[in-house]
């Protein structure tokens, strides 16, 4: 467990626990695109397997990192080393859980159905449309999970 709150990688006042989750989050977008690519290509078996496990890779990220919060003390003890002041830090770290939770929200709507209605062989089919629809949802919330996340990194870590 000490070797989470190690000095990080990237060069940064923050632990690795925060290096190693802040860059996955930076490459989530990428990969979840790439998966969105498999689909348009028409490879949707690939589609799915991809996508499923980009989603339960990501859900292990997130267990990581609220681990590594709660044992290493929680936002205060984060913000504790940062120039920046307690309340714009608070403010936007609220932000972005609401849109992480927003995203993720979509996201595991769009990974349940998708793999209901693959099953029952209506996707690609009839319901393709609701599904491009919830995905487009799930990957936006994504993109600006992603880019709030890597905000936050910078308000704890870099200034």
């Amino acid at each position: 467990m000490n070797y989470m709150f190690a000095p990080g990688f990237i060069g940064t006042r923050a632990p690795f626990f925060m290096d190693v989750v802040t860059l996955i989050v930076a490459l989530l977008p990428l990969l979840v695109y790439g998966a969105i690519l498999l689909a348009r290509n028409g490879h949707y078996k690939l589609h799915a397997v991809v996508q499923n496990i980009i989603f339960v890779f990501s859900v292990i990220v997130i267990d990581y990192f609220e681990m590594g919060v709660r044992v290493g003390g929680g936002f205060d003890a984060f913000i504790s080393g940062s120039g920046v002041s307690h309340t714009y830090a608070s403010i936007v770290l609220g932000i972005h859980i609401i849109i992480a939770t927003v995203a993720l929200f979509y996201w595991v709507m769009t990974v349940v159905f998708g793999n209901r209605e693959y099953r029952a062989k209506q996707l690609p089919g009839l319901a393709s449309r609701a599904h491009r629809k919830l995905a487009v949802k799930s990957f936006v919330g994504i993109v600006l999970t992603s880019f709030s996340g890597i905000w936050v990194y910078l308000l704890l870590f870099v200034y």
